[in-house]
């Protein structure tokens, strides 16, 4: 908590990443976030001894060295005994959303007026995956990856369909940006959900693995589509979607696969009126 009236009361995170590096995400401020001078706009890596502003708030941000040890000898009386268990295998959903038209927003607004854009958006998307269940966030680029973990195979179309509906609540949130910020119109999102199995490291809250790189393929291959929302196919099967299902197939290459893969696609608003359907299921 910093004591200021020039701080928003949601002003910034500082978010440990998956290389072990720390990055400053603007929440949407007023007043902005500024690193060594410079003010925020997309995730920024912290280096030691940058100088944190926020607001009229200076802070120096330190990073101990990460220590470097070597493993122990093995031995007669280690070398048969169980491998230290450092990440936990679990099964899980992988949401991805992405701001479309990213470059072209930046050549059409100020700098300020990005930030404030780019932070606000940061903002109400981890809330609502927060609200929806989401067990762990990671703000990337212009992109969010909220991570729903099933404990259980009963609970995979419950926590799907609330991806789902974290999904269709962040479009509408997106879509109405431009009527409270100086904005030249709407802003768009493409979404892609995946399930499958990952590794997770509770005390990071991170979630490493095929299923979260293939994630972001999907979101990429909307653009291809035309599409709003691509789901993988395990995820479209545990959907469970009735019968003629507003969901489409389609074979497409994703980056960095050799073979093509089957992937179910729909419009925003086919989404919204698949879920408002099955309203019961989750939200």
């Amino acid at each position: 908590m910093l004591d200021s009236r020039a701080v928003s009361r949601l002003h910034a995170l500082i978010q440990r990443r998956d290389d072990g590096e720390y990055a400053l995400v603007d929440l949407g401020s007023r007043n902005g976030c500024f690193v060594n001078g410079q003010r925020v706009s997309l995730p920024r890596v912290l280096k030691d001894r940058d100088r944190l502003a926020f607001g009229d708030q200076e802070l120096l941000f330190r990073a101990r060295p990460r220590p470097v040890t070597n493993p122990p000898e093995p031995d007669s009386s280690t070398r048969n005994m169980p491998t230290a268990v450092l990440h936990a295998p679990s099964l899980a959903t992988i949401m991805v959303v992405d701001i479309r038209d990213f470059t072209r927003l930046t050549n059409s607004v100020g700098e300020d007026v990005l930030a404030q854009t780019v932070g606000t958006w940061f903002l109400r998307v981890g809330q609502i995956v927060r609200r929806q269940g989401s067990w762990a966030q990671k703000y990337i680029g212009d992109a969010v990856m909220a991570v729903w973990l099933h404990p259980a195979e009963s609970s995979i179309i419950g926590d799907v369909r609330r991806a789902l509906h974290s999904v269709s609540e962040i479009q509408g949130m997106t879509s109405a940006l431009h009527t409270h910020l100086p904005l030249p119109g709407p802003l768009r999102i493409g979404a892609g959900v995946n399930t499958g199995p990952v590794v997770v490291d509770g005390g990071e809250s991170t979630a490493i693995g095929e299923a979260v790189n293939a994630a972001f393929r999907l979101e990429s291959v909307t653009k291809d589509l035309g599409m709003g929302v691509v789901l993988g196919e395990r995820t479209y099967a545990e959907l469970r979607a009735a019968e003629p299902s507003p969901f489409v197939s389609r074979e497409v290459a994703l980056k960095g696969y050799e073979n093509e893969r089957e992937v179910w696609a729909i419009s925003f608003e086919g989404l919204q009126g698949f879920l408002s359907q099955s309203a019961g299921w989750a939200g």
